[in-house]
């Protein structure tokens, strides 16, 4: 008998919580114990039947996601369930302070569900602990990296090229970086090569669009999928790194 993950998902999105609830109930390891809208309700529900693991938007009416993360801590301590947030750009103050008051993961929007679902396999299964900034990169990384930029059609010989491979390379090591992309992350790829944070920006970008008019289309969408915005069409630079590198954590032995 399949041991199932127990999963409460809060949201104010209705139809995004339906998705999720669809998703995780054709997993035979999962089961959605409970699905809430705003904070009020989410406490309610966890006084009801505590989960293994809690999926948490930031951003609710009533009370938002920093303020069920204080909650648990005042009335659950260490026997809390586990807590994956989700966060969206611009939101990087609420995501520091909810890493502050220990939520175990976050995950950027727009996200793949199987990104999701094993990040909540991680943690019911303590793979993760309480550590949700750093992963220790794996001896063969730098050369999963290359080898995905190189199946991408990324072109090796623009200057964007090595700044995307240490930028991901920097998130999967430390992923509170993403929260701070031009302020932290680009300074610090730009102090590497000798030059400024905003010709970093443009090179990673040329090296994106580059690639998604002249690589691996195929490749690329499968690998993006429904998660980038249609009518945008390409992924921003954020969104590029941030799935690159949560693609490659998942498969990064992590304990």
């Amino acid at each position: 008998m399949v041991n199932r993950i127990n999963i409460m998902i809060v949201d104010d999105n209705r139809d995004f919580c339906e998705i999720l609830k669809e998703y995780f109930e054709g997993i035979e390891d999962c089961v959605v114990s409970g699905v809430a809208h705003n904070g009020l309700q989410a406490l309610d529900l966890l006084h009801e039947k505590l989960p293994d693991v809690i999926i948490l938007d930031l951003i609710m009416p009533h009370l938002d996601g920093i303020g069920v993360l204080e909650k648990l801590s005042l009335d659950y301590g260490e026997d809390r369930p586990k807590v994956i947030i989700l966060t969206a750009f611009g939101q990087e103050a609420m995501t520091r302070r909810a890493v502050e008051l220990g939520a175990n993961y976050y995950i950027l929007k727009p996200f793949d569900l199987e990104i999701l679902a094993n990040r909540v396999r991680q943690l019911a299964n303590n793979q993760a602990g309480h550590t949700p900034n750093t992963f220790p990169r794996t001896r063969n990384l730098d050369v999963d990296v290359t080898n995905l930029m190189h199946q991408m059609g990324i072109p090796a010989h623009v200057r964007g090229y090595q700044y995307i491979r240490d930028a991901i390379l920097m998130v999967i090591e430390e992923m509170s970086l993403l929260g701070a992309v031009t302020k932290e992350l680009y300074p610090a790829i730009a102090e590497r090569y000798n030059t400024t944070p905003s010709r970093v920006e443009r090179a990673i970008r040329h090296a994106i669009e580059l690639a998604w008019d002249r690589g691996n289309v195929d490749l690329m969408t499968k690998f993006f999928g429904y998660t980038i915005d249609v009518e945008r069409g390409k992924p921003t630079n954020s969104e590029f790194i941030a799935m690159v590198a949560d693609r490659l954590r998942v498969g990064t032995k992590v304990g």
